[in-house]
């Protein structure tokens, strides 16, 4: 949680998210006034160091990251010292657990809930792995199932089911020293696909039942809900560098062009693309460009997408996820903005498939109303609750530290 230093924002405090994505780096500033968050300052910038969310050059996304929070600040008005940053990849890998604990009073109360969550995550990991978040999915009161929030009911024995996430320790701590090479103090560390999840999901989704994946340059993130808590969480390798390589390769252009080539003609599905239309395609090494059918250009996106919407189907039919998800698949990050994508996806998950952009918030909201600001917009909201929750906690143990103090005065003047 950041200060501002600036007299021009009202607000209770300050945050800052960091997205640290595998082509670009994103950072977003947000101010929590009565609960209420509005972002305030946005930026981003170009990023060479990674490859599939791993830091493969700390000195190239350190110097990524200085003009994209520059920027975020300079349009924000305020200084930032300390961001909660996201993580993704390859090497997260999830699991469920189980734990049981007696319920002392014979009524919930946080304490046990506390309790049973820490009985559910004492397992052993390997020794190169570390706990990134611990999921609550469902409690159990004296064997009854389905219950979201066990607070205030009564029995004697209580059950907690958890999804945890953990992350390589090296690929983490790379990720925190980018950021405090580039002199920010990281505050927290959230799953990616966790965070884009809290900007576009509503409650109602939730409960129903979704997937969220989240197209990133390198990797498609998923996590999925179910009556309103996380089920699971999976990462498919394969993302919109991918589709820019096919097209590099398919058509005989650059890298860059192709890139270039995929943001301005290419669709997931030719159909939507009139048979006349033609593009011009720069050569490679000094060759001359020529003109081809700006089909050829969605023949090669088409086979690519749908290989890798088949992947991800493939992946949450194992899991007996398809059939639970009662509103479907939510499509975000920045490479959830090809044209035709959404409708391919229909055809593949035959379930309803949207667009995920980050819900309405105060300030910039035009701004970021797009999928590849979905993870920062959600490490604010990530950023605000837990906030919330820490400041609740401090109330109350000064609280139950006011109280103390009376008691003792109390027993001073009775033993006097």
């Amino acid at each position: 949680m950041s200060k501002s230093k600036s007299k021009s924002v009202k607000a209770d405090y300050v945050l800052a998210g960091l997205d640290i994505g595998t082509t670009k780096v994103t950072c977003a500033i947000g101010s929590v006034q009565d609960k209420d968050l509005s972002i305030i300052g946005i930026g981003h910038s170009a990023n060479l160091g990674m490859r599939q969310g791993v830091v493969v050059n700390i000195e190239a996304v350190s110097e990524a990251i200085h003009p994209a929070t520059e920027e975020a600040e300079l349009m924000a008005g305020v200084e930032i010292g300390a961001v909660r940053i996201s993580t993704g990849g390859p090497h997260m890998q999830s699991f469920d657990s189980q734990g049981m604990v007696a319920i002392r009073d014979e009524v919930v109360v946080d304490e046990d809930v506390d309790r049973v969550i820490e009985a559910a995550k004492a397992v052993k990991i390997a020794s190169d792995r570390q706990v990134l978040h611990v999921l609550p999915k469902e409690f159990k009161v004296d064997g009854q199932e389905g219950i979201n929030d066990p607070i205030g009911m009564s029995g004697v024995r209580l059950e907690s089911s958890v999804h945890i996430v953990t992350g390589s320790h090296s690929a983490v701590q790379n990720a925190f020293r980018c950021a405090e090479r580039a002199g920010l103090e990281v505050t927290g560390l959230v799953l990616q696909q966790l965070a884009s999840s809290l900007s576009v999901l509503s409650a109602d989704e939730r409960n129903l039942g979704v997937t969220v994946i989240d197209m990133g340059g390198g990797t498609c993130d998923m996590i999925s809900y179910t009556q309103g808590s996380v089920v699971d969480t999976d990462v498919v390798p394969v993302g919109g560098n991918n589709f820019t390589h096919d097209v590099a390769m398919g058509l005989r252009t650059t890298q860059i062009f192709a890139e270039q080539l995929k943001i301005d003609y290419g669709t997931a599905l030719k159909d939507m693309v009139e048979d006349e239309e033609s593009i011009e395609v720069e050569g490679v090494g000094g060759r001359e460009a020529r003109n081809i059918s700006r089909k050829d250009l969605s023949e090669v996106i088409e086979a690519r997408a749908e290989e890798t919407l088949q992947l991800i189907k493939k992946g949450l039919e194992n899991k007996g996820l398809i059939e639970q998800m009662g509103s479907g698949v939510v499509l975000t990050g920045g490479a959830s903005q090809l044209p035709g994508l959404i409708e391919m996806g229909d055809f593949v998950f035959d379930v309803p498939v949207r667009k995920g952009l980050p819900v309405k918030t105060g300030g910039l909201t035009d701004v970021v109303s797009s999928p590849e600001y979905a993870t920062c917009v959600g490490l604010l909201k990530y950023g605000m609750t837990h906030s919330q929750a820490q400041s609740q906690a401090i109330q109350q143990s000064q609280s139950i530290g006011t109280r103390f103090a009376g008691w003792k005065d109390k027993l001073k003047n009775l033993f006097a």
